[in-house]
């Protein structure tokens, strides 16, 4: 008699997967307006800074959320993560300054700093081994839809009314978030009370070593979407074009049509060879993106980038649990969310130092991320198939 298969598309999984997509659209409704917004405070040089700040806490904050996803329970740090948006639509207003805007950017951080990293350890818990690609392939595709809805609404939204407007609907998708998670299940057995002794962080909680190979990967793949969100909205409108959230609209469908069936050939390939392949889609997608410079080349670069990062991004995810030992599976993929916050940190950093509202420096920047992911496509090829692990 046949093995019936693990229902892993259940109440809970598909309760996760919605508060994700929720989370994931209260965040980034926000990216394509906050550049203009933080212009029209007289900060126009710090645009920079709208995406280093956010990740800057964001990684920061990776150790503490995975040592409390292991010890106080995954739904209470999922819920943590969306409190920190819920508030911070309603602060955006008041704080009316650069000065205040900028630190709202790093309170804003802690909100992926803590949700993503529980979610990950969650989706791990409820689904077996052998689906893992699968499984958060799928979560992608709901965490991405929520990436590709978000600016469009968000843009939408300011065009039709304004950016206050925007910050107060961010707000609500945060509570809906909130809302969902209060009816999830805890997964995680030997919980603990919250207590100030466990913020006590050494060095080995930091970083959990059986998974840096895809820590590595992650840095590197990452660091051109540093540069794609802090650059891209002023791009867009340099090409006549909007609506600046076209272009994430266009690399999120991208990226949800790849997701599941990506995830899939991970579980059935192996993680390294998936990885390979998406690596090398984006550094063509930002090769495209530089030398095409019309509205057409925009969107091309954007669906080949988000095919790119919808074949990395669940084999990457799946890679780090496969490595992860499972009594530390929150420091797992806090290490691994430390490395894609570095990435996209560092990216928009640079990426915005260099490019001072330049705009003719916008081709030279995506040409330079491409040659970042081409290091990791080298690491790939020559160092991570020894850490290939089968399930």
């Amino acid at each position: 008699m046949a093995k019936t298969p693990h229902p892993i598309y259940n109440l809970q999984f598909m309760l996760v997967c919605m508060s994700s997509l929720l989370f994931s659209a209260s965040f980034n409704m926000l990216v394509p307006e906050l550049p203009g917004y933080l212009s029209s405070l007289g900060g126009a040089e710090y645009k920079g800074l709208i995406v280093a700040l956010f990740t800057l806490t964001a990684g920061i904050s990776r150790p503490f959320s995975g040592r409390l996803t292991d010890t106080v329970g995954r739904v209470p740090i999922m819920a943590f993560g969306s409190i920190v948006c819920f508030v911070c639509g309603f602060l955006y207003p008041v704080l009316g300054t650069v000065a205040g805007f900028l630190l709202l950017r790093l309170f804003h951080g802690f909100s992926t700093g803590f949700k993503p990293t529980a979610t990950a350890a969650y989706v791990a818990d409820i689904v077996p081994a052998g689906r893992w690609g699968e499984a958060l392939g799928f979560h992608g595709l709901a965490f991405s839809t929520g990436l590709a809805i978000g600016p469009a609404i968000g843009s939408y939204i300011t065009l039709r009314y304004n950016i206050n407007v925007l910050f107060w609907c961010s707000s609500a998708f945060a509570l809906l978030s909130i809302l969902i998670l209060l009816n999830m299940k805890e997964t995680l057995q030997a919980r603990q009370k919250f207590s100030l002794s466990l913020l006590k962080i050494s060095r080995r909680d930091i970083i959990a070593p059986e998974v840096l190979p895809a820590g590595i990967i992650t840095f590197l793949a990452y660091a051109s979407y540093g540069a794609i969100l802090t650059l891209i909205p002023d791009w867009t409108a340099h090409l006549g074009i909007a609506n600046k959230g076209i272009f994430f609209v266009a690399f999120t469908v991208a990226s949800l049509l790849i997701r599941f069936v990506a995830g899939k050939a991970s579980d059935k390939y192996g993680r390294p060879k998936v990885i390979t392949i998406g690596l090398a889609v984006m550094a063509l997608s930002l090769a495209i993106t530089g030398l095409v410079q019309t509205p057409f080349g925009l969107m091309a670069g954007a669906v080949v980038y988000g095919i790119a990062t919808g074949i990395v991004s669940p084999a990457v995810n799946a890679w780090t649990v496969d490595m992860s030992h499972p009594e530390h599976r929150g420091k797992a993929m806090a290490t691994m969310y430390i490395s894609l916050e570095a990435g996209i940190g560092l990216g928009a950093l640079f990426a915005g130092w260099y490019y001072a509202d330049f705009i003719d420096r916008f081709p030279t920047i995506m040409y330079s991320s491409a040659v970042i992911t081409v290091i990791g496509l080298v690491y790939m090829l020559f160092k991570a198939p020894k850490f290939q692990k089968t399930n």
